[in-house]
């Protein structure tokens, strides 16, 4: 048993290593192909075929993660409240619910850009639009936040409702009072893990919000994302160098959400 122990604890301990070497050797990579081109001009206001600047492709970035998440987080929150606080155990619709959302966790995001093509895009005759992309992104996540959102519910002890249904506290009440900031945690690390996927989308969002390279002046304008940028950058062969740049930028402003939200998570839990 000690021998199998062991080789258990070495093989782990080897798993772990290669992850994060891998991660570390992806990093190394991109940062040290990147900063080198990390050039002024590159971060001009207005884009144009000589600068390729990404300043527009990084606010339509913030902006589209701002109103996907605005749609997507106050939907599958309520609905993980309804399933795990209000509806009753064994509701049929539950679990209609649960096989629909593990359902559209498992599309291709390519799909959800064909959608929102012909829904957004043709039918509902937005165009190419930074709205018909924030949906489109907000359907993608909508499964991944419901989640995680039920399962932070889930691990909130029944003591804190009990006690404060004792107290002569509503359901309503010792919902938002009680079990949410107790969940909140658990809860912001699907918005983590939603904002990373937002971030890191392209394919979705080249049939719905396409690829102008400008700052959206609303809601129905056209936009690239950093994604998509540093993809049409790679695909034209042209400006290879300025991609790689841009993926530096990519990495930073990834880990300047995820620490936001970390620091966010940690005052809530302090609370």
């Amino acid at each position: 048993m000690k021998t199998r122990s062991k080789i258990l604890k070495a093989l782990v301990l080897l798993s772990a290593c290669i992850t994060f070497g891998m991660l570390l050797f992806l990093i190394g990579y991109i940062l040290v192909r990147g900063i080198p081109y990390l050039k002024p001009s590159l971060f001009s206001l207005t884009y144009t075929s000589e600068n390729v600047s990404l300043i527009p492709a990084a606010v339509t970035t913030l902006q589209m993660t701002a109103l996907a998440l605005a749609i997507a987080v106050p939907l599958g929150l309520f609905t993980a409240i309804y399933l795990n606080e209000y509806a009753r155990r064994g509701n049929k619709l539950v679990g209609v619910v649960r096989i629909t959302t593990e359902t559209l966790s498992g599309i291709p995001s390519i799909v959800y850009g064909l959608f929102g093509m012909l829904f957004f895009v043709t039918y509902l005759h937005w165009g190419y639009s930074l709205l018909a992309g924030a949906l489109t992104l907000a359907i993608m996540i909508l499964p991944l936040i419901m989640r995680t959102a039920e399962e932070a519910l889930m691990s909130v002890n029944d003591m804190y409702r009990e006690g404060s249904y004792g107290l002569g506290a509503g359901k309503l009440r010792t919902v938002f009072r009680i079990v949410l900031p107790a969940a909140m945690p658990g809860i912001l690390s699907g918005v983590i893990l939603g904002i990373g996927r937002i971030v890191g989308e392209t394919a979705a969002l080249v049939y719905t919000a396409g690829t102008m390279a400008q700052i959206p002046s609303g809601v129905f304008k056209s936009g690239r994302t950093l994604a998509i940028h540093m993809w049409v950058l790679s695909g034209e062969g042209l400006h290879m160098n300025e991609a790689y740049a841009t993926a530096v930028v990519l990495l930073g402003v990834v880990l300047v959400m995820n620490t936001l939200s970390a620091l966010v998570a940690r005052r809530l839990t302090g609370k």
